[in-house]
């Protein structure tokens, strides 16, 4: 998942992404608004799905929870997400820019056609 997101106090991210799932890839779009942080990154996150029992289980919107930090290209982070199905997302976040994360934000994930 890749997302640009900038924050003081509040926080706003947007971006899109890859699932594997099954032995296929299906792309997605995310979008969300939160609180905690303050600069400005982009974000490439790379992780885990779990508990998705099918593919209509991913998308929707999810709590996440997020820490981390980028100094340039030296970062460090990583993201919970849990939706109302259950799915679970453990990302590890590289982040490149100047960005201190620490909060919570909605998230909406939609699938691409």
């Amino acid at each position: 998942m890749q997302q640009v997101q900038a924050a003081f106090i509040g926080s706003g991210a947007t971006g899109d992404g890859t699932l594997t799932y099954r032995g296929r890839t299906y792309s997605f779009t995310v979008s969300g608004l939160g609180v905690g942080g303050i600069g400005v990154s982009t974000i490439d996150a790379r992780g885990e799905v779990y508990d998705l029992r099918t593919l209509q289980d991913f998308p929707g919107t999810y709590a996440q929870g997020r820490y981390g930090f980028a100094i340039g290209e030296t970062s460090a982070g990583d993201l919970w997400l849990k939706n109302g199905n259950g799915v679970v997302m453990h990302l590890k976040a590289k982040r490149t820019g100047l960005m201190l994360s620490l909060g919570g934000d909605a998230v909406v994930i939609t699938m691409r056609q």
